[in-house]
């Protein structure tokens, strides 16, 4: 074991061989939920859900190992939320593009990530977004995922003329299932027990097969699914066409905001940062996510990055790459399971994404709502977000409207280089959008 101790450097981070595994797997008991989210999430784009989850369990043992024997860094890598969620429902169901295209805008945007990130390009962009914008995101996600959790599941539905949504039959069986999937992952939370969001999804389906809501799998285990109908289906044609340029700046903007916010908030928690708030060597972890981007649409799934949940690992010392590598491998382990998963019914994963949603609202407290040249760009992306029911709108007009508030401050002087070119590309984003 001498050799693992030194190609992760173990002494160097005054860790262990015992310490690191415990996080490793404290780390995947909290965010293993994207293995039975994210093929939910996706199916609603029309992509099969069996081999949707072997798609995202490869991608997050890729990542993850990656990250850890390039990088050495204790960060978890898998498909995000928030991008799941914009593929399904705002790229496939509101501007009618295939899900083949929508894969291939990511990919193209995890290869200019890479050749940016290659380049040093990437750190200099991501650092012109402002923070109170970066918390808006998080937040209007966060939102964005609660909805979609309650119409899921039935608990809130498409309203009649005057009334744009309604609270659906709450005494019907699935959407009673749903609530106490909510109850249910509310008290594991509230007890922290390890896995609360996991362990919640797989009571609430077991409860489902037991009370005939949900048709059981006929097998818990078996060998994984082929993703061959998923694999490199990617609509390059439509991809690039004007209909489909703003999917591909949202990706691209989404997914750099994403892991940068990510990596910088867990390495302050680990206590990676210098003494200027900066990471060092953060070249490596951003080339893993790019690089990860780029393979995760080519297996068939959608936009892929460092995880906040890795948090969680480093709360148990996880310090070094090894405990990365130990999450991959426990997600390795859950390509067995695909019958269950796939089984899985929206009122048992629905309330995850509620609970998500809620954990992702925790930013809104760091921006300054007295403000106003902070607060109102702040609000515009949050509700946009929510009420157009598109994440692009939404961080667009972020992009645009907090230059405009500095200006009219007279506080230019706050506004980076790096703002201007997500500007500029913002109002293209708006000239070429295809409104329906």
């Amino acid at each position: 074991m001498n050799w693992l101790k030194t190609f992760f450097s173990f002494d160097e981070h005054t860790t262990s061989l015992t310490r690191e595994t415990l996080a490793g797997i404290t780390t995947f008991t909290t965010m293993s939920y994207i293995a039975v989210v994210n093929p939910g999430i996706l199916s609603s784009a029309g992509v099969p859900e069996g081999p949707s989850f072997v798609a995202t369990v490869l991608v997050a043992v890729f990542g993850c190992y990656l990250m850890a024997l390039y990088a050495n860094r204790p960060f978890a890598v898998a498909p995000y939320m928030g991008e799941n969620a914009f593929i399904a429902f705002t790229v496939v169901k509101v501007l009618g593009i295939r899900w083949q295209a929508a894969l291939a805008a990511i990919f193209i945007s995890g290869v200019l990530f890479t050749l940016m990130t290659v380049l040093h390009l990437r750190r200099w962009l991501v650092e012109g977004v402002p923070a109170s914008l970066r918390f808006s995101f998080a937040v209007g996600m966060g939102l964005f995922l609660t909805f979609i959790g309650l119409n899921e599941t039935g608990i809130v539905r498409l309203g009649v003329p005057g009334a744009p949504v309604q609270a659906g039959q709450l005494t019907s069986p699935p959407i009673l299932l749903a609530m106490f999937g909510f109850l249910v992952l509310a008290i594991l939370l509230i007890r922290r027990v390890p896995g609360a969001i996991l362990l919640g999804i797989v009571i609430t389906a077991i409860v489902a097969f037991l009370g005939r809501i949900a048709a059981p799998p006929r097998h818990i285990v078996s060998m994984p699914p082929s993703i061959a109908s998923i694999v490199w289906q990617l609509d390059f044609r439509e991809a690039f066409t004007w209909k489909a340029f703003p999917v591909v700046l949202t990706m691209f903007v989404m997914a750099f905001v994403d892991t940068m916010g990510t990596l910088i908030g867990v390495s302050a928690r680990a206590g990676f940062l210098d003494k200027d708030g900066h990471l060092p060597g953060i070249e490596r972890p951003m080339l893993v996510d790019a690089i990860t981007t780029t393979v995760a649409p080519a297996l068939g799934t959608s936009t892929s990055g460092a995880y906040l949940e890795s948090a969680t690992g480093i709360e148990m010392g996880g310090r070094t790459g090894f405990t990365a590598l130990v999450t991959g491998t426990c997600f390795l382990l859950t390509l067995f399971f695909a019958p269950f998963v796939a089984a899985i019914p929206a009122q048992a994963y629905g309330p995850a994404l509620i609970i998500v949603g809620l954990f992702m609202l925790e930013p809104i407290v760091r921006i300054d709502f007295a403000d106003y040249t902070e607060s109102i760009p702040a609000f515009a992306v949050v509700s946009l977000m929510s009420f157009t029911f598109n994440i692009a709108i939404g961080i667009c007009a972020g992009f645009l409207l907090y230059p405009i508030c500095k200006i009219v401050a007279g506080k230019t002087s706050q506004l980076k280089p790096g703002l201007w070119v997500l500007s500029a590309l913002s109002l293209l984003f708006f000239i070429f959008y295809p409104y329906h």
